[in-house]
């Protein structure tokens, strides 16, 4: 049996890791649990699943849970309860599902003690990805994607070496705006941008995905994941969101992974490579109807600004990922909050990763001394100036980043 520490349990991650569980209770059992807003239904798995360690995100949340949570479960606190339970040898597989740079030391700290890493935070490749695939390297553990994308490319490339690699065929979605002339973004609300077509996500990935940043963390994740150079690796645009990804071979030979849009199945992947098991929780695909699928190439509109920013970040690689992904999470929380507009927040990523500090090869404290900075200068943002939209365009195209 395998034991499984769920960082991250209550998220919509979290909550399918615990359905596939729950169709193999003889290969696994989860031992540690985590929340940091939810701590209701954090309760609630405490009492169904009974795990060792309960991990919350201060002291006031654990003396809030403390006395309704099981006697048998730990309660652990902070970076230090997830470096704790991540590091200890019982645990077999750490699934990385905390949103935000949050995971990224929890998983330094997986890899580091040899474990297999099931990774759905990408914040940890997008702002350490040489550090974090170096330290896997050197004690020898797995990375195991659980992105959908990811899971997919990891998948195919299954069928051949990676020297017979051409290039990596990254789907998108295209979010809820690929229809929208480019003039009308500036009026999307909130509720418009949290309704996504094909995927049930959390509210901060659902926004990601409107503006296409979701799609720019997968690029720079994918360039770390596996070892992509600079012309190894597209985007298309893919609406009906059942082929997760492709890759093509040398011979010219096209590999996809195709299932219904399920995180059950990349997560049953990921917990099971290298087998594939049959009869756990995943949707199939229904073989009697009638299927039509659009690929379509990005062009050169506003609208795909995220992903020309996301493949100029991860060629630059150094601190530029952490930038990029600390100021999208303050612009995608000033949205929220009404302090910016919709077609304002990529400008304000571009503009934040092309004047801050760039480090070369920076350390974890340099990193995260990074992440903290961009954010507390985020706290005082103000909306924009409605011309700041177009300059920011015009350079997003005339000015990618200086090579070193």
């Amino acid at each position: 049996m395998k034991r499984i520490a769920l960082f991250g349990s209550t998220g919509s991650i979290g909550r399918s890791t615990f359905d596939v569980v729950e169709a193999y209770p003889e290969l696994f059992r989860v031992d540690a649990i985590s929340g940091h807003r939810n701590l209701h239904l954090l309760k609630a798995q405490a009492e169904k699943y009974r795990p060792k360690w309960v991990i919350v995100s201060d002291d006031q949340s654990a003396r809030l849970i403390q006395r309704e949570i099981p006697s048998s479960c730990e309660i652990c606190v902070g970076r230090e309860g997830f470096n704790r339970v991540a590091s200890h040898e019982s645990i077999d597989i750490v699934v990385s599902a905390i949103v935000g740079v949050a995971g990224l030391e929890c998983a330094l700290t997986t890899v580091r003690n040899g474990k297999r890493l099931a990774l759905a935070n990408k914040e940890s490749l997008v702002a350490a990805g040489a550090l974090v695939k170096e330290t896997a390297k050197q004690n020898q553990a797995e990375i195991v994607p659980v992105d959908s994308e990811h899971s997919a490319i990891f998948q195919a490339l299954q069928a051949g070496k990676r020297t017979e690699l051409e290039r990596v065929i990254l789907t998108a979605s295209g979010g809820p705006f690929l229809r929208w002339r480019d003039e009308d973004l500036k009026n999307v609300s909130l509720q418009d941008a949290l309704k996504h077509p094909t995927w049930n996500m959390g509210a901060k990935i659902t926004i990601d995905s409107a503006t296409l940043m979701n799609k720019a963390l997968e690029i720079i994740e994918a360039r770390w994941l596996f070892d992509l150079a600079e012309g190894e690796l597209v985007v298309m645009i893919h609406p009906q969101s059942v082929v997760h990804s492709m890759v093509e071979f040398r011979d010219g030979a096209v590999l996809a992974q195709w299932s219904p849009p399920d995180m059950r199945l990349p997560i049953q992947y990921a917990l099971t490579y290298p087998e594939r098991l049959g009869g756990g929780p995943t949707r199939r695909s229904d073989w009697r109807q009638a299927w039509a699928l659009e690929f379509l190439p990005p062009d050169d509109s506003p609208r795909f600004d995220a992903l020309r920013l996301g493949f100029e970040v991860a060629w630059r690689g150094g601190s530029a990922g952490v930038a990029l992904n600390a100021a999208n999470e303050v612009a995608v929380q000033a949205f929220v909050e009404g302090r910016i507009r919709f077609d304002q927040i990529v400008p304000f990523v571009r503009k934040t990763v092309e004047e801050h500090a760039f480090l070369p090869s920076p350390t974890l404290e340099e990193i995260l001394a990074i992440d903290r900075e961009i954010r507390a200068r985020g706290v005082a943002l103000k909306p924009m100036p409605p011309e700041g939209r177009t300059k920011w365009c015009a350079r997003s195209v005339r000015k990618p980043f200086k090579r070193e």
